[in-house]
């Protein structure tokens, strides 16, 4: 008698333990059986979160709006000065997508956006970046694009670093129809460059593309062999690259302005090849990058084909990526 006494307590504690538990799993404010309403999504465009700010009570839409620009890379301290600017010219009726696209253009409008090679000597771009941001990629590409308007082009594989970087970069300058000098992995990088640079020149090639290593731009090493790359070309050459291209991916965020920044104190860079715009808008941090560090945008690269690299043009970047 006792012990069915005890087995059928111990039946009801398990079934309050089961009820108890399942309490616990269930949403607040959610009864058995329902299904949860799913919160309205967020637009997914830059252009569309600001029209829905501006069309909702929503308070301060100009703190609203700092904040959708944020979110978009843009930069805490150049999306303050836009915001502001728009505030003193917003007037009633005025669409407020048009007045921030024609603000992104004031940004980057009127930037030097050309590639400055010389004529009748050889040119000599030094490409720098992060590994992943499309380096190699751009350079082929450029290489392609130089090709195509009739210059005779070399590459040198000076990123001796990276496996398989080499055989990264001779598909390419085959794609190209360029020529690459490189050695093997682990070879001094600056004495690739040196070799590249002469040889480029004995065989009357119009434009040298230096490739360099791209670990992280924290790593201090990585800095001081890029400085010793451009110290080479300039004793190989007699003076140093007509341009020196960051590669920068449009996906990377903030921390794009942190490398902006360390690539152009190492190299004194020239102008951004913005990367990887195939897909929805990006590329906010290239505002950023214009006003912090008046670095242009140069070029951009909207796909995986040999020929998807483009002059930058501030109107067309400024609708991608406020229409997104």
């Amino acid at each position: 008698m006792l012990i069915s006494v005890l087995l059928v307590c111990a039946l009801i504690a398990l079934v309050l333990a089961a009820l108890l538990i399942g309490s616990r799993r269930r949403a607040p404010g959610q009864d058995a059986g329902r299904t949860p309403t799913a919160e309205p999504a967020e637009p997914a465009g830059l252009g569309a979160r600001v029209r829905a700010l501006f069309a909702g009570d929503q308070g301060d839409v100009w703190r609203g709006l700092q904040d959708v620009l944020i979110k978009a890379d843009v930069g805490s301290v150049t999306a303050g000065r836009i915001v502001e600017d728009l505030r003193a010219r917003f007037r009633a009726g005025d669409d407020p997508v048009e007045m921030l696209t024609a603000e992104v253009v004031d940004v980057l409008a009127g930037d030097d956006t050309v590639l400055h090679l010389p004529t009748g000597r050889l040119g000599i771009v030094m490409v720098v970046g992060v590994n992943g941001s499309g380096k190699t990629t751009t350079i082929g590409k450029l290489a392609a694009r130089l090709g195509r308007d009739g210059k005779r082009v070399s590459l040198a594989g000076s990123d001796t670093f990276r496996a398989a970087a080499s055989e990264q970069l001779d598909v390419w300058a085959r794609r190209a129809g360029a020529q690459l000098v490189s050695q093997e992995r682990g070879a001094d990088p600056g004495a690739v460059a040196f070799d590249a640079v002469r040889s480029a020149q004995a065989k009357g090639m119009d434009v040298l593309i230096v490739d360099t290593a791209g670990r992280l731009h924290t790593k201090t090493p990585l800095m001081e062999e890029l400085r010793k790359v451009r110290r080479v070309i300039e004793k190989a050459a007699g003076r140093g690259p007509d341009e020196t291209l960051l590669v920068l991916d449009a996906t990377t965020g903030q921390n794009g302005i942190a490398q902006a920044r360390a690539f152009t104190e190492a190299v004194d860079v020239s102008g951004v090849a913005l990367t990887k715009l195939d897909g929805t808008a990006k590329g906010g941090v290239v505002l950023a990058v214009r006003e912090e560090l008046g670095v242009p945008v140069k070029l951009i690269g909207v796909g995986e084909g040999v020929d998807d690299l483009e002059p930058f043009d501030a109107r067309a970047f400024a609708e991608r990526l406020v229409a997104g």
